[in-house]
């Protein structure tokens, strides 16, 4: 990988958790999350299927199920799906289960 998608990763990242520690959430931009949200998903969704291997796609030491549940949830409304749809989906077999 490019060392400047690693780099330019780190310093979003940054940035953000900056902004996270000072209370700001709310003064971040919609469109910079839908755009960071965006790319991040389809990465993960295109290098699970590459691969054919799952993994963690966060630090769950630094993410709590509140956190987790919210985000699912918005992706989950983003896309149309239902309840039914995302259980097909979980429990479809994985190379690493």
């Amino acid at each position: 990988m490019d060392q400047s998608v690693k780099d330019a990763g780190a310093a979003f990242s940054d940035a953000l958790n900056d902004a996270l520690k000072r209370g700001e959430a709310a003064n971040i931009p919609d469109e910079v999350l839908q755009n960071a949200m965006t790319a991040v998903v389809k990465a993960y969704a295109a290098k699970v299927e590459k691969t054919e291997q799952e993994f963690t796609p966060i630090d769950n030491r630094l993410v709590n199920a509140t956190e987790a549940v919210v985000t699912a949830c918005a992706l989950i409304r983003a896309v149309d799906l239902n309840m039914f749809d995302v259980a097909l989906w979980f429990n479809r077999p994985t190379h690493n289960r």
